[in-house]
């Protein structure tokens, strides 16, 4: 009996300890099961932005791409990772997407003068003296007076740069680039005299001589004889937007209107891994660039997406270059105007068609909207594309409408038949509506305000919308993107209700706009705009939920992260990483 005790005395005091390897054993077995992953980021509230709109709490991140989405313990019990991100219950979203802007030339103008915000053309005087221009260049130039602004609304002319520089040349552009400010100097340089013709512009002129104001293609005439940038300069001019762009959660970026050289300087910098952002480009529209591209036809890497030309319908509200149906308001004498005759476009459509390019065209006036929704239909009635056919795998055409700043109710009818199967796609810029507000109902009156910056019509009528900033003309913060779309205000909270509120866009759609609707404008939904398993890494957390907060919050919300490719390239916050 004393023997038998002894043997349960020894079982009792070795069962824990198997217990414990047989436990560890365990740990050991599940944690040499656990699939690799290179990072994790978990205890967050993930806005997927899927076809449900789903939350999340974690995702594992391997090779550059998600490899999976779900709770914390569906993440934590499949996967292990080197490095993991504790969120603290930050919100975290897709990377931004800007549908619409002008990255290089926004990378350029930093570097140049900054006439944004001026309240006078004294104004603008005095930064063109403060600014130390390198003695170098041979040029002034300057970027972003805005007579809308000053309390005598009317075009400068050159005769104070005249006084300062007679003799070297300066070119100031106007916040939309649809006009600029030129010297004698500078038009002399371009070859303008008042016996210069343009056509799709205006070489303005007063009693016989030139004010000095270009707008529209007359400004191309002078931007032609301009120096050029030399390869060093291209590149410090991407590097700096890059820069700017990912410290405000910008992954990908529309680019609209580039040349070849600077398309080469940008693959060149991205496989060199300097320039990590993906840009998709829109090439501009002229010979070199349709020369080379319709023979080579499109091209894609994981960084780079050139599949799409820019063309310029008519010009912008701000200068009265935009083509609307009935004259401006304010100056009953014109109608704005068309950038080319309209058989450059009919012409141009076939093209982008036959080539399997996509086809975005600048539209800001009623007029303009008309003409390009009407052109784009019969385009894609007489040129339909296969899959079988098509060099380059189009599921079909998504063309696009840029800025759609003026629409008549009947043509949102047309916009609502053209995208059933997602063949047009609108392309705005919310933050034209908070800036335009104050002067454009002068353009064009009260009943044609009522159709002007309509975003939920729009959205209504074509059941998705992109949405970017057209940066520089705009600050590149897509943060000011969301709050212009959904509360309708300047950054000043006016005005207090919102600027016709009933155009505003729900959160959930602004949010979609962004990401998911900016890809599918790309032709690259499949690849990014959404946290979901084989997409591409790229997200963004804020210190704030732009879903939850308070609305008039949102300017100031901040990035704490933003990474491509699941690499971090822009941390300004706190974030807890193991």
């Amino acid at each position: 009996m004393k023997k038998l005790k002894n043997k349960r005395s020894e079982i009792n005091t070795l069962w824990p300890k198997c217990l414990s390897g047989i436990f560890l054993i365990f740990l050991i077995a599940c944690s040499q099961s656990k699939e690799k992953a290179d990072l994790i980021v978990h205890n967050a509230v993930i806005y997927t932005v899927d076809s449900t709109f789903s939350n999340a709490q974690s995702f594992a991140i391997k090779d550059g791409k998600f490899i999976a989405v779900g709770s914390n313990e569906e993440i934590s019990q499949k996967y292990e990772a080197k490095e993991n991100i504790d969120a603290e219950g930050k919100a975290v979203y897709p990377g931004f997407i800007d549908s619409h802007c002008h990255f290089y030339h926004y990378g350029k103008g930093l570097y140049e003068i900054n006439l944004v915000a001026t309240k006078s053309f004294s104004e603008v005087i005095t930064r063109i003296k403060e600014f130390k221009n390198d003695p170098n260049n041979k040029w002034i130039i300057g970027r972003g007076w805005d007579q809308n602004d000053w309390t005598k609304k009317e075009y400068p002319d050159l005769k104070s740069l005249d006084s300062l520089f007679p003799d070297k040349p300066v070119f100031l552009e106007r916040i939309d680039g649809h006009a600029a400010l030129v010297n004698t100097a500078g038009l002399r340089e371009a070859g303008i005299t008042p016996e210069t013709k343009i056509s799709g512009g205006v070489i303005e002129m007063k009693n016989g001589k030139l004010t000095g104001i270009l707008v529209d293609n007359a400004v191309d005439l002078v931007k032609n004889v301009i120096p050029k940038a030399t390869k060093e300069a291209i590149k410090k001019y991407l590097l700096t937007a890059q820069e700017n762009c990912f410290s405000v959660g910008l992954t990908t970026v529309d680019d609209a209107g580039l040349d070849k050289n600077i398309i080469n300087a940008i693959d060149d910098l991205q496989k060199s891994d300097d320039l990590k952002m993906r840009l998709y480009a829109m090439l501009s529209d002229n010979k070199e660039n349709k020369d080379y591209y319709f023979k080579n036809s499109v091209y894609v890497t994981p960084r780079l997406t050139v599949r799409s030309f820019k063309f310029y319908g008519d010009g912008a509200l701000g200068s009265r270059g935009a083509c609307l149906l009935q004259p401006y308001s304010d100056k009953p004498e014109t109608s704005g105007f068309f950038l080319h005759a309209k058989a450059h476009y009919d012409s141009a459509a076939i093209n982008m068609a036959d080539k399997n390019f996509q086809m975005n065209t600048h539209c800001i006036g009623d007029s303009a909207v008309r003409f390009f929704l009407k052109l784009y239909s019969a385009t894609m009635k007489e040129c339909k594309i296969s899959d079988s056919t098509s060099k380059t795998n189009f599921k079909n055409i998504r063309w696009r409408l840029e800025h759609f700043q003026i629409c008549s109710p009947e043509d949102l009818k047309l916009l609502e038949e053209m995208s059933k199967n997602g063949n047009l796609i609108a392309s705005v810029q919310p933050t034209h509506a908070s800036s335009d507000m104050y002067w454009a109902e002068e353009r064009i009156g009260k009943e044609r305000m009522k159709n002007a910056y309509a975003y939920n019509d729009i959205l209504k009528a074509s059941g998705r919308i992109a949405l970017g900033t057209d940066f520089p003309v705009e600050n590149i913060n897509p943060m000011y993107t969301f709050y212009a779309a959904t509360a309708r205000k300047d950054l000043k909270g006016f005005p207090e209700g919102g600027f016709q509120i009933e155009n505003a866009l729900s959160r959930e759609n602004t949010l979609r706009g962004m990401t998911i609707w900016g890809a599918y404008a790309n032709y690259e939904d499949d690849k990014k705009g959404s946290i979901e398993k084989g997409k591409y890494a790229d997200f963004v957390i804020l210190d704030k939920d732009i879903m939850k907060c308070e609305l008039d919050s949102v300017p100031k919300v901040r990035v704490i992260s933003t990474y491509v490719n699941g690499e971090l390239v822009y941390h300004g916050g706190t974030e807890n990483t193991k």
